[in-house]
């Protein structure tokens, strides 16, 4: 099942994507992050839905603005393209080769959940940057919460998936990450989510025999296609991944896992460590970007302008009284 968040006469649904784009809404519910954690996920989610499609349609996608599929519990974002790696390092550290350290763990960090942006939505580029990207990824939905999973376990726990754009300031980026905590500010601006959620079992005639999903993977920037590759060049599973996540800790219906930026062209700063050059150009204002996962749809967003930074002061060097 595809299910949609969107918005018609001032008012927020959730429904089930019918025949040919047509919106089957759940009655009383607003908000599919809440639905899954009322059903647990899984076979409740799939349960309410066929409820939905059992009843009356309401209107077509194409009538009504579409939202992010769900609002995140929170986003943990991955790094398990090893091709990606290697050429985003070049580009935003200076430096090549993957690091030993990469292949010892599905290595992830948090960006933000208050800024997540749905199907067609505007995306304002980030105050103060000249380098924006867009980074083509699969985003897997929580739907049952769990701790110290294993990946056997994990599987149960995933209720769907759905496009992720992870946005991203690479010369904001490249300037913090020298402070040795990762990026950060570089990727506060802006994550689309969308256009749906499409539940798991659908996507599992993709599986391959070694765990994988094997789909297709397009970029466009204004209709030209800059980068294609396969979400089963992944270097760990959708449940290895929550599998870790969960170490230690717990995850909770409504956390999305981003896949990491899939390689050949899967962002643009990939393609400016491989040339050597910024070809293609940072995106700017008017720019349409258009990430296409095979399963999953397509999803669109134009870059506006943003807003001017807030001017700051550089650290003052205090002295070092003690009491």
């Amino acid at each position: 099942m595809r299910f949609a968040a969107y918005e018609h006469h001032r008012t927020r649904h959730v429904a089930v994507v019918g025949d040919e784009g047509a919106l089957h809404p759940l009655p009383g519910v607003t908000s599919l992050t809440a639905l899954l954690s009322d059903t647990a996920g899984g076979p409740g989610l799939l349960a309410a839905g066929a409820a939905a499609l059992d009843g009356p349609a309401g209107p077509h996608a194409s009538q009504v603005r579409l939202l992010p599929p769900l609002q995140p519990a929170s986003l943990r974002d991955f790094v398990t393209f090893e091709e990606h790696v290697e050429g985003v390092r070049r580009s935003v550290e200076g430096t090549g080769g993957v690091p030993e350290r990469w292949y010892a763990a599905p290595t992830f960090y948090f960006t933000n959940p208050h800024a997540v942006y749905g199907p067609g939505e505007p995306v304002p580029a980030p105050p103060g940057s000249a380098a924006l990207d867009f980074e083509l990824e699969v985003g897997a939905v929580i739907g049952r919460e769990g701790r110290d999973l294993t990946p056997e376990r994990a599987r149960e726990h995933i209720a769907g998936y759905t496009v992720f754009n992870d946005w991203s300031a690479r010369d904001l980026q490249s300037a913090e990450m020298k402070v040795g905590l990762g990026p950060c500010k570089g990727k506060d601006t802006a994550t689309s989510l969308g256009p749906y959620l499409v539940t798991a079992d659908e996507l599992e005639p993709y599986r391959d025999t070694d765990g994988f999903l094997r789909l297709t993977l397009t970029a466009r920037i204004n209709g030209e296609i800059v980068g294609r590759d396969l979400l089963s060049n992944m270097s760990w599973t959708f449940e290895e991944m929550a599998a870790y996540a969960s170490r230690g800790t717990r995850v909770v219906p409504g956390d999305v896992l981003g896949s990491g930026t899939c390689g050949n062209g899967g962002c643009l700063a990939e393609l400016w460590g491989l040339r050597g050059e910024r070809t293609p150009p940072p995106l700017k204002p008017g720019d349409t970007v258009s990430l296409t996962v095979e399963g999953l749809g397509t999803l669109t967003n134009t870059v506006v302008p943003g807003v001017p930074p807030v001017p700051l002061p550089t650290a003052r060097r205090r002295p070092r009284r003690r009491p």
